[in-house]
C-alpha cells in the first residue's frame, strides 16, 4: 500500500482487486454461468456500500476491472443511495442472492456462489 494514495483510492483499489479475484475464479466455470456466478457472489457477500462504490467506479468507466466484472454488473443489485441506510441488514440481507432464501430463512452466508446447474 502506498501512503501517497487517498483513503478513498485505497478502498477503490481493494474493491477492484476483490471483484477481479471473483471474476478470475469464475473464468474456470462454463461460459454460460460466469457472469451470473460473479453477480451472485457479489450480491450475496458484498454489503450495499461496497456495491455502491463498485457501481460508482463502473459508471466512471470501470478502469482496472476485468471484462467479466463489467459483463456481470447488469446482474448485480444496484443499492439505493440512501443516507444513513443500514449496511447488510434489513431487507437487503434478508433477500440474499437472487433466487436465494436469504439468511433469515436459514440460508448460510458461506454457501458456494456457483449457480445451480453449473456443475
Amino acid at each position: 500500500m502506498s501512503h501517497d494514495q487517498s483513503p478513498e483510492q485505497l478502498v477503490l483499489d481493494k474493491l477492484v482487486r476483490m471483484a477481479n479475484q471473483i471474476a478470475t475464479f469464475f473464468l474456470s466455470q462454463p461460459e454460460s454461468v460466469r457472469a451470473e456466478g460473479v453477480a451472485t457472489h457479489i450480491n450475496k457477500f458484498w454489503e450495499p456500500r461496497m456495491r455502491r462504490h463498485l457501481f460508482e467506479h463502473i459508471d466512471k468507466g470501470g478502469e482496472g476491472l476485468l471484462p467479466l466484472v463489467i459483463q456481470a454488473s447488469v446482474l448485480i443489485r444496484r443499492p439505493e443511495a440512501k443516507v444513513g441506510s443500514g449496511v447488510g441488514v434489513g431487507q437487503d440481507a434478508a433477500q440474499g442472492a437472487p433466487e436465494g432464501k436469504g439468511p433469515s430463512a436459514g440460508e448460510s452466508l458461506s454457501e458456494p456462489s456457483i449457480p445451480e446447474g453449473a456443475a
